[in-house]
């Protein structure tokens, strides 16, 4: 099997798990971060099909698909002979987006975004999509305003663009799963608590295991805060990225955490001590927790389903890290780099590993923009772990 086809089975499998379709009854798409249920469903009448988007049932955008209109995303060819000959760059044909019923009105930002997040989800399979905003939504120009500051669209470039693509905008599918249009314009994204971009300042780690230098590293989330959260259609829940609580509410816990609990429960069982080998007495469990929340270079979180623990995570800076020495010579840590161990404590969410190992590295990414990679490294007896990297999109380096 070539290496091309290996990697458009993975492309399509990512594009699978972020995707749905309208075969649920009440036309679910996907469950917003914040909890709201985005659906729709699809009229057709005399001007052709109209699909209606509804949050929570009420009804906030509908688009319509003009066929006859398509266009690829030009870069590199504008300007020469070969603009609008290119045959390997793919096309979409127009999304015309309309206030509900067209009735005049004013759509917000966040409603936008919602329908941005619907369409990638339905249209699993283009990296752009051409829209128009209708004259039947009052404040177009706030939106395209909006979609080109924050860089979620573009308008197309070049000579040889038809007269009816005219006030068209390309959405970005990369630009929309890096945040962009979230943080500073809505609280709707999957970052529940996003901040600003931490400055460039520098520090000095010097311990046992590490002597680096590396920039000076954000505070500590809050103990229990909730960190992310997204809708995974494949499994019909979302999952939740939760700071480790070590605390927990003493009238509630009578002194032991849910996670701390869970934490001690998860490292005595076999399965897990095999690949992790931290066997032991909840004293010293609870030690090695509260040596990673004293340390500046690392986040320990536990994962839920809908609110069910399920799996823990130690997210690390890799600079302050006993794994940057393992790096490649010909590929040296960045100071924002990052990496995870990580563990499914519950034998029953043990299936669709990669759809929580996406939202790890998808967190990270979205938590601090400058990280440009993500290292994992479990044993090379752990098959399963393994193959779930792979699938999640990860390159193994022996």
């Amino acid at each position: 099997m070539s290496s091309n086809s290996a990697l458009n089975r993975r492309l399509l499998a990512i594009r699978n798990h972020t995707t749905t379709h309208l075969d649920q009854a009440d036309g679910l798409v996907l469950v917003l971060p914040r909890g709201n249920r985005v659906s729709a469903s699809v009229t057709t009448n005399a001007q052709g099909t109209v699909t209606h988007l509804r949050l929570n049932k009420a009804h906030f955008m509908s688009y319509r698909i003009q066929s006859n209109v398509s266009l690829a995303l030009e870069l590199s060819a504008i300007g020469t002979r070969y603009e609008g000959a290119t045959k390997h760059i793919p096309k979409s044909n127009l999304f015309e987006l309309s206030s509900p019923d067209s009735i005049p009105k004013d759509i917000t930002i966040a409603d936008t975004w919602a329908a941005i997040y619907t369409l990638f989800t339905l249209y699993r399979t283009q990296e752009h999509i051409l829209i128009r905003l209708t004259s039947s939504i009052l404040n177009t120009k706030e939106l395209a305003q909006y979609l080109a500051l924050s860089g979620l669209g573009r308008q197309p470039q070049g000579t040889k663009i038809p007269d009816a693509a005219e006030n068209t905008i390309f959405l970005s599918r990369a630009a929309f799963w890096q945040g962009a249009g979230t943080t500073g314009y809505h609280s709707s994204g999957w970052a529940l608590t996003p901040a600003t971009v931490f400055p460039a300042l520098p520090a000095f780690t010097r311990s046992d295991m590490v002597i680096a230098s590396h920039p000076l590293r954000p505070p500590k989330p809050r103990a229990g805060e909730v960190l992310y959260r997204r809708y995974c259609s494949a499994v019909g829940k979302s999952i939740e990225l939760v700071a480790f609580d070590i605390i927990g509410n003493p009238e509630r816990d009578s002194g032991l955490s849910d996670h701390m609990a869970a934490f001690h429960k998860w490292h005595n069982d076999e399965r897990v001590n095999t690949a992790w080998g931290e066997e032991g007495s909840l004293e010293a469990h609870r030690k090695y927790v509260e040596g990673l929340l004293a340390d500046p270079a690392a986040v320990p979180i536990m994962m839920r389903w809908d609110g069910e623990l399920m799996g823990y995570a130690e997210l690390v800076w890799t600079k302050e890290n006993h794994l940057a020495p393992y790096y490649p010579v010909d590929c040296p840590v960045g100071d924002w780099d990052r990496g995870m161990h990580v563990l499914v404590g519950e034998e029953k969410f043990l299936g669709g590993s990669e759809l929580w190992l996406r939202s790890l590295q998808h967190y990270m990414f979205l938590a601090e923009p400058r990280t440009n990679r993500i290292t994992g490294e479990p044993k090379k007896s752990n098959a399963l772990m393994v193959k779930a990297a792979q699938t999640a999109g990860y390159h193994v380096q022996a």
